[in-house]
């Protein structure tokens, strides 16, 4: 008998937009804005894809099986939103159709008629997939396996001392928690998240910071070698790094350079999300007040502080959770090589 491949020929998905990043990064602040522009669909998490790429990485799902579920899971999301099926109806959360510039987009769609008419209606309308997802950069390769050029994939990257709090939070609130709904593995007859694999040993030592700064810098290392490669691939223009720092107070640049990949422009609309995002700001730090990042433990800026005495701020959390020397020089040595870089 003939080997047989999983495979996924016709696809009924245009165009996708993937905004990435690391937890805390800020791609929440962005992919609302990007859901202004013409055609761009809701924010929408595909919690479905990172399982599966998680569990590939684990050799528990085949690449071939893999790349076809994506395509799947991508194109079942696309038919579901395009009758209002599956869409977000909770008012505060930022996924919400109330959050998305016009919600009686999706309101319609429950009273339209779908089925059989949704592959014409979207090759009409030709909508734009808008995906917030969560630390995938090390699966681009895959996710341009599946989607080709038809993929812009953004990288949204951030100083390592703002993204701390929120990621070791996430460790000491989340993780082996039932509300953590994510790939986990046993070893040893010990369950560990799916991030650990290969560093168990050293995960069992640490506090819930310290795993976080060893994540972080693993992270770090990963996305940078992948994006060496993908800037030297055939895909190279379908890929956008953007520094949250320099995004928010020089917007211009990146959101023009979004709306070319993408096709598209700006509607009515794109003024008032930014100016709803304090975009652009004087100062990295004046975020917004939103119940979701106050639980990520953000805090108003300090009027009285300048963008140094804010990081040198976010320093002092590391001192009150008793993080060792070793990793205070490495989240150090993050920061540095990261304000080098990044910071104009």
């Amino acid at each position: 008998m003939d080997k047989i491949t999983s495979s996924k020929k016709n696809e009924m998905f245009k165009q996708i937009v993937v905004v990435d990043g690391q937890a805390g990064c800020g791609k929440t602040l962005l992919s609302p804005i990007i859901s202004s522009f013409k055609r761009v669909e809701l924010l929408t998490y595909i919690f479905e894809i990172e399982f599966i790429l998680r569990l590939k990485k684990m050799k528990k799902i085949k690449k071939d099986a893999a790349i076809s579920m994506i395509k799947l899971f991508t194109d079942h999301k696309l038919y579901q939103t395009m009758m209002g099926r599956e869409v977000n109806f909770r008012i505060s959360d930022i996924s919400s159709i109330y959050n998305y510039r016009n919600p009686n987009v999706y309101l319609n769609r429950i009273k339209q008629r779908g089925d059989e008419i949704i592959p014409n209606k979207i090759n009409k309308k030709k909508p734009i997939l808008n995906f917030t997802t969560h630390d995938l950069t090390e699966y681009i390769n895959e996710l341009f396996e599946a989607y080709g050029t038809k993929l812009v994939f953004i990288e949204v990257i951030r100083h390592p001392l703002y993204m701390i709090i929120q990621q070791s939070l996430n460790m000491k609130n989340l993780i082996n928690t039932s509300r953590d709904v994510d790939v986990y593995y046993k070893l040893k007859n010990k369950e560990y998240p799916h991030f650990a694999l290969g560093w168990e040993s050293v995960y069992n030592k640490l506090n819930f910071v310290e795993k976080a700064i060893h994540l972080m810098s693993i992270n770090i290392k990963k996305n940078e070698e992948k994006r060496k490669k993908i800037l030297k691939s055939k895909f190279k223009n379908n890929y956008l790094l953007l520094p949250f720092e320099d995004f928010v107070k020089r917007p211009d640049k990146y959101l023009n350079d979004i709306k070319k990949k993408l096709h598209t422009t700006e509607s009515l609309d794109t003024l008032k999300f930014l100016r709803k995002a304090n975009v652009p700001r004087k100062k990295i730090a004046d975020g917004i007040p939103l119940e979701i990042y106050k639980r990520c433990g953000w805090k108003p800026s300090k009027k009285n502080l300048n963008e140094k005495d804010e990081l040198e701020l976010r320093k002092k959390y590391l001192l009150k959770n008793n993080v060792r020397k070793k990793y205070i020089d490495i989240i150090n040595s993050l920061s540095n090589k990261y304000e080098k870089k990044y910071y104009k």
